[in-house]
């Protein structure tokens, strides 16, 4: 496996950073995660956009130009045999504050850190998406929005991670995390859909949810197709009226949720418009994947 590393691309087990890193010592750093269909990214440069912008909200400067990052992630898939239409590619990219004597001020850092990793792309089982997947709703609470802007990316993932415990410990596929209010937010690492009274329904972003990509995809091809949708503060309680419900993110595209907290949600199977917006993702999936530089 080849990893790029500050500047170069070398092997898994020369790739060592320092334990005096800020991003291992505090999570102080950002990150992305992408994958390819075949040779093809999907919407990276929507992916960068959005690495720059937490990085800026930080702020952290990526010391490599917006420009050079395709031809980076492409470099990563090559290196690593990967995106030869046998194995789609999983790519993460990390930023952090980089090297520094113990304390928080960001100033004893002089240079980020930056690292690709790229592998095989494991996705769910496709016996899932017919299915459907279990949820829970967590006691974890999400982020107070004025304590940790959900809208940066950042490596320290404590919360969602407590959340993700929660569901591992009932048997569950994920966790639903409630924000201050009690409302809806988000999952651990998805973006939650329920459709009610015939509304694709969706927690608004300033819920203190992660305007997931994905998530932004999904509303473009609803509204295009003359769905009603609503971006909006729900309650745990509507949900459980939900017809249909469902998680998005990049690599799982659209999952179905068909339990909350063990009890059925509509007749407990994916839903027709669950099961039409996959087939709409598929196929409008070729325009949101980025030319192989």
């Amino acid at each position: 496996m080849w990893i790029y590393l500050n500047g170069q691309f070398v092997r898994r087990e020369d790739a060592r950073i320092s334990v005096f890193d800020h991003g291992f010592l505090y999570g102080d750093g950002v990150y992305e995660t992408l994958r390819s269909y075949g040779n093809r990214l999907f919407l990276a440069s929507q992916h960068v956009e959005r690495l720059f912008r937490s990085a800026a909200a930080i702020g952290l400067t990526v010391p490599i130009s917006k420009e050079r990052w395709l031809e980076l992630l492409y470099e990563a898939m090559t290196r690593n045999d990967l995106g030869d239409g046998k194995r789609d590619a999983y790519l993460r990219i990390t930023v952090s504050r980089g090297v520094g004597d113990i304390g928080l001020d960001p100033a004893l850092c002089p240079s980020p850190t930056v690292v690709i990793m790229a592998k095989p792309l494991v996705v769910p089982d496709p016996f899932l998406y017919e299915t459907g997947v279990d949820l829970i709703v967590a006691s974890t609470r999400r982020n107070l929005p004025g304590a940790l802007s959900p809208q940066i990316k950042s490596t320290n993932f404590l919360n969602n991670i407590l959340a993700k415990r929660e569901a591992v410990a009932a048997g569950a596929f994920d966790s639903i995390l409630l924000n201050w209010e009690h409302h809806l937010a988000e999952c651990t690492v998805s973006n939650l859909f329920f459709v009610m009274d015939g509304r694709l329904c969706t927690p608004a972003v300033d819920c203190g949810i992660l305007d997931g990509i994905t998530r932004s995809v999904v509303l473009q091809l609803a509204k295009e197709q003359g769905i009603r949708t609503e971006e909006g503060r729900f309650t745990p309680a509507q949900l459980r009226q939900a017809s249909e419900c469902f998680v998005t993110n990049t690599s799982m595209e659209i999952m179905p949720v068909t339990t909350v907290d063990r009890a059925p949600i509509g007749n407990g199977k994916p839903g027709p418009l669950t099961n039409k917006l996959r087939r709409l993702f598929a196929d409008a999936r070729d325009h949101f994947l980025d030319r192989s530089s």
